[in-house]
């Protein structure tokens, strides 16, 4: 599976609070058919781990000598045991048995079960985390749903606002409340917000035990990046096509193209104002050749014009007729040419 693909399919599972030996850790993970995706964070440092099929094989081996079995074996097995602990549904000291130690920088989470009778042993080890992965899987997303929650905030509060507006107004009618407990004060924007800060800040930043990552905001952090997530891969399917969609737009343009048959209509209409002007330039001349001969005074010309061969006068109006193009052009143009 393509990098890419991974990582978005991270993206798109939640973080969970999860507690390992006594640790209390924020998780995501991702587990394919061979493969998986891990990372760890207690929230001043984050580990990850990325495992394909033949590193599975090859670590397999190492902790369990007597494992002859292929990968798809026995990874289904380790999904099942691993992931409800990973994903907060095991309590610490449940099974199956999970440990997590200290390596320097990194960290390992060990993990003990049985395998048709027989121990199985695998380790989760995991390394700190390249600051990209934590900005993606991390920081932005928890950045946009502050957003979110702030803008959900000021909505609840103008709607707090109106309803005050509104239970005013049955007051001012005549409408009394049938228990005087469910009065309520007026919404003060203000003064909830001092209230907020100096009170509830205080008692949310008290209690991170559980590092505050509860059900509500795992739901609005998938809806977050499952949007992000789908940008993200519109984005690359229209970057694939685009070379494609380049190549027909040349096509479009080019001269030889346009001359088969397919040219733009911007184009056609001048090509047919190039005839129709060319037309025009010869009707002036026929009419500056008529002038020419004329000998005598105005009345004299008329009668000399209509005296004419009807060839001759018809000769020229014909040639420019036979070279209009079949779309005549727009009358508010041909009348600028005249004038």
């Amino acid at each position: 599976m393509e990098r890419d693909a991974v990582d978005g399919d991270l993206l798109d599972c939640p973080w969970v609070p999860v507690c390992i030996s006594g640790s209390q850790l924020l998780a995501k993970t991702w587990f394919g058919d061979t493969a998986y995706r891990i990372l760890l964070t207690d929230l001043h440092s984050v580990w990850e781990e990325e495992m394909d099929t033949r590193a599975i094989q090859d670590r397999a081996q190492e902790l369990n000598r007597r494992l002859r079995a292929p990968v798809h074996a026995f990874f289904s097995h380790m999904c099942e045991v691993a992931h409800p602990c990973l994903s907060g549904r095991v309590e610490d000291g449940g099974e199956p048995q999970f440990s997590l130690n200290h390596h320097g920088g990194n960290i390992n989470l060990k993990l003990k079960s049985e395998l048709a009778g027989v121990p199985f042993y695998w380790e989760f080890r995991c390394t700190p985390a390249p600051v990209a992965l934590v900005c993606s899987q991390l920081v932005r997303p928890l950045l946009l749903m502050s957003r979110l929650l702030q803008r959900q905030v000021g909505q609840l509060g103008a709607l707090l606002a109106r309803k005050d507006t509104e239970l005013q107004d049955y007051r001012d009618n005549g409408a009394v409340l049938s228990r005087e407990r469910l009065q309520t004060e007026l919404f003060e924007e203000q003064s909830y917000r001092e209230n907020f800060l100096t009170q509830t800040v205080p008692q949310v930043c008290a209690r991170q035990g559980g590092l505050g990552f509860d059900s509500e905001l795992q739901e609005l952090y998938s809806a977050v990046t499952s949007y992000g997530n789908t940008n993200a891969r519109k984005r690359k399917i229209s970057e694939r096509h685009a070379p494609e969609e380049d190549q027909s737009t040349t096509e479009d343009r080019d001269p030889n193209h346009a001359a088969s048959g397919t040219q733009p209509p911007g184009e056609e209409v001048n090509h047919g104002l190039d005839q129709v002007n060319h037309g025009l330039d010869q009707v002036n001349h026929g009419l500056d050749q008529g002038d020419k001969r004329q000998t005598g005074r105005g009345d004299r010309a008329r009668t000399t014009d209509s005296e004419r061969p009807n060839e001759e006068q018809t000769t020229v109006p014909m040639a420019a007729a036979a070279d209009r193009p079949s779309a005549r052009p727009k009358k508010k143009k041909a009348k600028g040419l005249f004038g």
